[in-house]
């Protein structure tokens, strides 16, 4: 079969890549290999609750005892499964930011921590077997648990200064983008007293308000909203809440790259220590936690890498620069809720987000993404690696170029055909016209490649 899981999860378009026999096929493998009671969830996509129940009925064709504990977001799941230790783990229906069409299987361990490539490994492999089914009397049974959500925020309010951020009298646009957020933003923000202006807070699996990817383009009605109702901070998640990126009380559309800083000078602030990130993390991460007196490790793309990192090196804080950020004294995993929790904290303490996002370093990253087949994207990088072998280069994630003002990095995702260029420095200039050599360089290769399979 191969390898079945991406940087985060099994997915796929519904009906086509990730269909119904795969979801009860993996069921039975994770059943399998899980022995014992295994949590389940779902976010707010059209195609949920029949993969959810395909997923299920494999579960329980193994032998395992499920707990659903319905539709809420990733980070509730893992929660869940990680404050009752007798819960041999969990899956979460999902497929994050990816377009409706789409879903995923994710799995976590009995930690709440998503699982490390070995044990994935061991789960295909049991896939390849296509275990079979328990005898009649000895299938797993169902249950239903709908206390997870309210469980998670009270966690979540319980590791901030809660009464502080009672006292400051916020008012925050918050956009659930259809998507879990709808089942905790809303309560989070009146848990912690602060006056929400919603938008996109039904749960509507077809994501019509905007694309469930929170960039600034899809984010034009919250950007437009803060400007208009003079709110302190806009807060909006992507589809299964474990993201969430701000916008100022400017109307100033927040990047990841600087959100990650303003919180790592933030967290630093309280406690020294190591801050976690990929090699994809802007430079501006770095610069401003050496400021802070922090040090800086730097790991492959992905949750579950940096989440991993964190642990083995018990660092105080890390995240990605799209919006993904862990605090690790709640949970060792993305954290949507805590990370719109946190910024509310450090907004009380440390000032107006406008005046935070000003004190920044500036540095100019370019962000591109092209088409590219799967079965092309080892050839590709290997390519370029060829292609630039006398550079100084950082091969932990893709090739990434190292130059005195600045990198550029190549790498393909691991949860869609599509391989990712970015560029950094701070001469703008000079950004761009690195992006553009390595994008027309992959883009020749991609099309030379298609045309020879073809011939």
């Amino acid at each position: 079969m191969g390898r079945l899981f991406g940087t985060n999860g099994v997915r796929g378009i519904v009906n086509e890549d990730l269909t119904i026999d795969l979801a009860v096929r993996l069921g039975k493998a994770i059943g399998t290999f899980f022995k014992g009671t295994v949590v389940i969830a779902s976010d707010t996509r059209r195609s949920g609750g029949m993969i959810k129940g395909a997923v299920s009925s494999g579960l329980m064709a193994s032998g395992a005892d499920i707990i659903d504990i319905g539709m809420l977001p990733t980070p509730a799941m893992q929660h869940y499964v990680g404050s009752h230790r007798d819960m041999a783990g969990g899956v979460m229906i999902t497929a994050s930011h990816n377009p409706p069409q789409f879903n995923g299987i994710k799995c976590v361990g009995p930690t709440g921590r998503e699982l490390a490539r070995e044990v994935e490994e061991e789960i295909e492999a049991l896939y390849d077997e296509d275990p079979g089914c328990n005898a009649w009397d000895a299938v797993g049974t169902i249950s239903y648990d709908p206390t997870a959500t309210e469980a998670y925020v009270d966690s979540v309010v319980e590791h901030v200064d809660a009464e502080s951020i009672r006292n400051a009298n916020l008012t925050a646009v918050l956009d659930c983008a259809n998507g879990a957020a709808f089942a905790t933003g809303p309560m989070l923000l009146s848990k912690l007293g602060v006056r929400a202006i919603t938008l996109n807070a039904n749960p509507q699996g077809d994501f019509p308000g905007h694309p469930s990817e929170p960039t600034e383009e899809n984010l034009k009605d919250i950007i437009s909203l803060m400007r208009t109702t003079k709110a302190d901070v806009g807060i909006a998640h992507d589809g299964d809440a474990d993201r969430t990126v701000f916008i100022t009380d400017a109307g100033e559309y927040v990047g990841g790259e600087k959100s990650l800083s303003i919180m790592s000078k933030y967290v630093l602030s309280k406690k020294s220590g190591l801050v976690v990130t990929p090699v994809s993390s802007s430079s501006m991460v770095e610069e401003v936690v050496k400021a802070a007196g922090g040090d800086v490790m730097y790991t492959a793309v992905g949750s579950p890498v940096v989440a991993k990192a964190m642990f083995l090196n018990n660092a105080v804080f890390g995240g990605e620069d799209n919006g993904g950020m862990i605090f690790p004294e709640h949970q060792l995993c993305r954290d949507g809720a805590m990370a719109a929790a946190k910024m509310l904290e450090c907004i009380v303490k440390d000032g107006k987000l406008s005046e935070q996002m000003k004190a920044l370093p500036i540095y100019h990253t370019i962000r591109r993404k092209i088409k590219c087949p799967n079965e092309l994207k080892i050839p590709l990088v290997e390519y370029l690696m060829e292609m630039n072998k006398d550079a100084k280069a950082d091969t932990t994630d893709g090739l990434k170029l190292l130059y005195k003002d600045g990198w550029m990095l190549a790498r393909s995702s691991g949860t869609e055909p599509i391989f990712r260029i970015y560029s950094e420095s701070k001469d703008a200039e000079k950004a761009m016209q690195r992006a553009n050599e390595i994008e027309i360089k992959a883009i020749e290769f991609i099309e030379f490649s298609s045309n020879a399979n073809d011939a």
